[in-house]
């Protein structure tokens, strides 16, 4: 193996390989499902935040099926990449496609069988997973669109939550989600750009970093404008909470500029600990602020 390999990027064999074809560290994402939980109150009651918790899991379950599916049709591709044909199972061969097609096949099962418990979580994460498999085979290569599909995974997970735990959806938190995620798929694509060039998408092709800087600094007054409408117009309580959403938005760009950690936001939240512990602290703020007597 290179010297130049991260640790991320070492071969994996047994288990570690099926665990990492998974990708479990990018399931973090998926804690937007619980903020329609976090944002009614209804965390205090047991069978919402057991609901939600089903939701959550369900989507790593759907956000893993998608991963597969990806890696399975990229695997050759992969094979020939300086990094992902050690890091990726299929590409390194750690995994067959065999193993990975029945793997598909169980979670898909799981998938179905909780429309027993909730048909429309289930019809939402058939949306999730439809999306990205259009996102993978056609959208991925228009520019603009493809920023808008990544974003629009992030607000899928917040509509699952509201649907698992049968609470309407604020407009305000949707396009809060909406205009975040924008900032995220933006910032990442910037520095697929900036530091990999226009080889490692096709569609990057089509960016500069200039309008990347444009996406991105649109995006995240959007994000806090309609926090900060969402807080004054539906929770006045949570108005201790705004530093945090503005510092952790300074931070990320930060590391971004600075450290160029804006490929993965997943990476970077795992990395960082001011950055993670902002997170943390927000999370528990919200929760105790809006905590029910």
């Amino acid at each position: 193996m290179p010297p130049e390999l991260s640790a991320a990027a070492a071969p994996r064999t047994g288990s570690l390989a099926v665990v990492a074809l998974l990708r479990p560290k990018h399931w973090i994402k998926n804690l937007f499902v619980l903020a329609p939980l976090i944002f009614s109150g209804l965390f205090t009651q047991q069978n919402a935040r057991l609901y939600a918790l089903f939701g959550m899991l369900l989507f790593c379950v759907a956000a893993s099926i998608v991963y597969i599916l990806n890696d399975l049709a990229d695997r050759h591709q992969d094979a020939i990449h300086p990094t992902k044909r050690f890091s990726r199972p299929l590409a390194s061969g750690a995994v067959s496609v065999a193993a990975a097609r029945a793997l598909l096949i169980v979670l898909s099962a799981l998938l179905l069988a909780a429309s027993f418990v909730s048909i429309p979580l289930v019809a939402v994460l058939i949306v999730y997973i439809v999306l990205n498999v259009l996102y993978s085979t056609w959208l991925k290569h228009m520019p603009v669109i493809d920023i808008f599909c990544v974003a629009a995974g992030f607000v899928l997970r917040v509509y699952a939550g509201a649907v698992v735990i049968d609470v309407p959806l604020s407009s305000w938190m949707l396009v809060t989600t909406l205009a975040i995620a924008l900032y995220l798929a933006a910032i990442k694509r910037r520095d697929e750009l900036e530091v990999q060039g226009d080889g490692a998408r096709a569609v990057l092709g089509q960016y500069t970093v200039p309008l990347l800087d444009r996406f991105a600094l649109m995006a995240s007054v959007c994000a806090m404008v309609f926090y900060c409408m969402f807080v004054v117009t539906t929770r006045p309580v949570l108005a201790f909470t705004i530093p945090f959403v503005l510092f952790g938005i300074f931070r990320y760009w930060f590391l971004v500029d600075r450290q160029g950690r804006g490929e993965s936001p997943t990476d970077a939240l795992w990395s960082d600990r001011p950055l993670a512990i902002t997170v943390v602290l927000w999370g528990l703020l919200c929760a105790y602020l809006l905590r029910q007597p």
